[in-house]
């Protein structure tokens, strides 16, 4: 029945500093926006793909929330951090532990990379791996990984 997760939403307080930076900084296709309501909507993938919904709110009514974007693992690996600093945004890992290295989810297996929207909602670019999880690992560096593995 359940083939895959379609859209989600998010509450921003500015929907036009949210669609600029989901728009311009991150690269995603503005499918539409409804003035009236204050709601924008994002492809994520090909169109009709994937869908994101911002939905601007007083900032007390504003949680904050999380999602992962799907990437190919080379590039959380290799690319996501430049990529994101040279958007002007602070990558960090799962431990938020004051370095840019991308972590392994051992019991997946998936390696991610995290970072903040401008109100805060943590994002997060991870990618499956290929093998089987290893449960027993916990969440450890690409390096200990491929030890591992």
């Amino acid at each position: 029945m359940i083939k895959g997760l379609y859209e989600t939403h998010l509450f921003v307080k500015d929907l036009q500093r949210s669609i600029a930076f989901y728009r311009d900084t991150l690269g995603l296709e503005l499918a539409s926006i409804e003035t009236e309501r204050k709601i924008a909507f994002f492809w994520i993938g090909r169109p009709k793909q994937y869908m994101l919904g911002l939905w601007e709110k007083p900032k007390d009514k504003i949680d904050i929330r999380h999602f992962a974007f799907s990437c190919e693992v080379n590039d959380v690996l290799h690319n996501a951090v430049p990529w994101l600093k040279q958007r002007g945004l602070s990558p960090y890992n799962f431990f938020n532990d004051g370095t840019e290295r991308p972590m392994v989810f051992a019991w997946m297996p998936a390696i991610a990379i995290y970072f903040d929207d401008p109100d805060g909602h943590c994002l997060e670019f991870i990618a499956v791996l290929d093998g089987a999880g290893r449960n027993d690992l916990g969440v450890i560096g690409y390096e200990e990984w491929i030890e591992k593995a």
